[in-house]
């Protein structure tokens, strides 16, 4: 395998996404994360995680994520409605002379308690889920499970994203975002130093390409393109690609052995040689198109 250490700038964080789920994002994520060998892998998909499974870690860390939501006390509480009027998420409601509070849509700023006059807002936690940190063969995983019923992922992201931040060494970090195009894959992708889109190749892939690849223009990324399950055909998502000048990195072809080892919960770049070669040379690639200014500011 060849050595990445002197190409992996420190915490260089490489995002990979797709428009859907079922595109090889994950196969892509937790494979370039083995073929770097000494990398860390953040599961981001915190509705659906799913990259434990194939690395198979022994979680060093478990901890519980919540966020700070308000409660009233009806004592004090003299009906101003100022927190209603000051919140922006419809979170809170005066209605038959009582305060109502929406948990699901508070998004935990804060700042109803601090313009209520009468100090009859405080705050307590909500559990939203939790985020379980260990360790496969040198790669340091890190994954966020949300809990059921709870509207957003996006606490757990950044809680995911902040642990690393907190690592200290050089190794590049690999993040699985979640499918599609919503606030929380934009949380996943804010700071990245580059973008790996996953695509398939069909009508359907080339819309959902077409969605992603929006994202991250939008957001000023550098990005290239992966399309997997290649088969002697036309190929609507390289004509997209060709028609918007986007690079594609790899077409990896429709390939019986790679997705029994998949569907398995097996990382190929570990079980066959050849998938390893793949993988690596795929890592290379990455390595080469990430734009030097992203790897001096990795490294300060």
């Amino acid at each position: 395998m060849p050595d990445f250490t002197d190409m992996a700038a420190k915490n260089l964080k490489i995002a990979i996404l797709s428009g859907k789920g079922g595109t090889g994002k994950t196969l892509l994520s937790v494979n370039l994360a083995s073929a770097a060998a000494d990398s860390v892998y953040v599961d981001c998909d915190v509705e659906e995680p799913n990259g434990h499974l194939f690395f198979k870690p022994q979680w060093n860390i478990e901890k519980e994520i919540s966020v700070k939501i308000p409660q009233v006390d009806p004592n004090k509480c003299d009906g101003c409605k100022k927190c209603v009027e000051f919140c922006k998420f419809n979170a809170l409601a005066y209605i038959n002379k009582n305060l109502k509070i929406f948990d699901d849509v508070c998004h935990s700023c804060g700042g109803c308690s601090l313009v209520c006059p009468q100090g009859a807002l405080t705050e307590r936690d909500k559990a939203v889920g939790t985020l379980s940190v260990g360790d496969s063969e040198g790669v340091r995983v890190l994954s966020g499970m949300m809990k059921t019923g709870i509207a957003s992922g996006i606490p757990i992201i950044k809680e995911l994203l902040t642990q690393c931040g907190s690592l200290e060494d050089d190794r590049p970090i690999f993040i699985d975002c979640p499918p599609g195009s919503a606030c929380i894959v934009m949380e996943s992708i804010k700071d990245a130093d580059y973008c790996l889109l996953a695509a398939e190749p069909t009508i359907f892939g080339r819309h959902n390409l077409e969605m992603v690849w929006s994202l991250v223009r939008l957001f000023e990324k550098p990005h290239s393109v992966v399309i997997n399950k290649c088969v002697d055909q036309s190929d609507p998502t390289d004509e997209f690609c060709k028609e918007n000048r986007i690079k594609i990195l790899e077409k990896i072809p429709f390939d019986v052995e790679l997705g029994t080892l998949n569907s398995n919960g097996k990382i190929a770049a570990r079980e066959n040689t050849k998938y390893r070669d793949l993988f690596s040379s795929l890592l290379e690639k990455i390595y080469r198109e990430v734009p030097h200014e992203a790897t001096v500011n990795s490294e300060r």
